[in-house]
């Protein structure tokens, strides 16, 4: 009999229903519609639709980043599949996510630009279920994939922000 080296995995593990970015618009969508069955008693100021545009813009030009950075590393952006590099450099400086806290700030923004405020109350859930259903997945790959190099990068920069 003869014994096959058994092959490890070179990807995180996240189950491939989930998208970061469906998700994101999972949690925009539930705000949307939570806005228009249960609206509250007042409208949102002025100021407040100029913070969500804002907020948007941000969350947009973080995921610009991530992607110019991933770009330079010659590396997948996929989460589902293998990366080649540890990215470090840019704006993962800050945030070991800056693509997911984009989504946030447009979980948040978006809504907020159309007056509804239930984007601020998906913000936890959609910090909950990237953590719990993506994260967690890709955090333990990347330990697997790089050892040190990662934790000694996790222990110097914060999961979010």
């Amino acid at each position: 009999m003869r014994m096959q080296k058994r092959k490890e995995k070179d990807h995180p593990g996240t189950s491939i229903l989930v998208h970061p970015p469906i998700v994101a618009l999972l949690c925009i969508g539930i705000a949307y519609l939570l806005g228009r069955l249960i609206p509250l008693p007042f409208a949102a100021p002025a100021i407040l639709r100029y913070i969500g545009v804002v907020l948007t813009i941000v969350g947009f030009l973080l995921g610009i980043g991530a992607f110019i950075e991933f770009q330079k590393a010659q590396t997948t952006l996929d989460p589902h599949g293998s990366t080649s590099q540890l990215v470090t450099s840019g704006i993962y400086r800050f945030s070991r996510n800056p693509i997911y806290l984009g989504f946030l700030l447009i979980v948040i923004g978006l809504p907020l630009y159309f007056g509804l405020f239930w984007g601020i109350v998906m913000a936890p859930v959609f910090i909950f279920l990237m953590n719990h259903l993506v994260i967690q997945h890709e955090e333990m790959y990347l330990e697997r994939k790089f050892k040190e190099t990662y934790t000694d990068y996790r222990a110097r920069v914060r999961r979010w922000l």
